[in-house]
């Protein structure tokens, strides 16, 4: 399970808003990889996350993005726990 702290001015950063005017939510760039890649190698999908954590300007470690790659090529579960500051 991941883990990450997110400052509060920065939420929409991670989470799909309609109302936001912030172009590149991870949430929403999770959920279309989760959907295109399952069953697909973990070294597919740890570059395609790491662009959208970084397009995101969030600060996952590389063994967070691992788990939510491994999670997407298994058809897990992934919860992600978000402390926002």
């Amino acid at each position: 399970m991941g883990e990450i702290s997110v400052d509060r001015q920065h939420l929409d950063r991670l989470l799909a808003d309609s109302a936001s005017t912030y172009g590149a939510p991870y949430q929403r760039a999770f959920v279309e990889l989760a959907e295109t890649r399952r069953g697909r190698p973990v070294a597919e999908i740890l570059p395609l996350l790491r662009r959208a954590a970084d397009e995101a300007l969030l600060a996952f470690t590389d063994a967070d993005l691992r788990e939510q790659a491994e999670a997407i090529s298994t058809g897990e579960r992934y919860v992600l726990r978000v402390t926002v500051a």
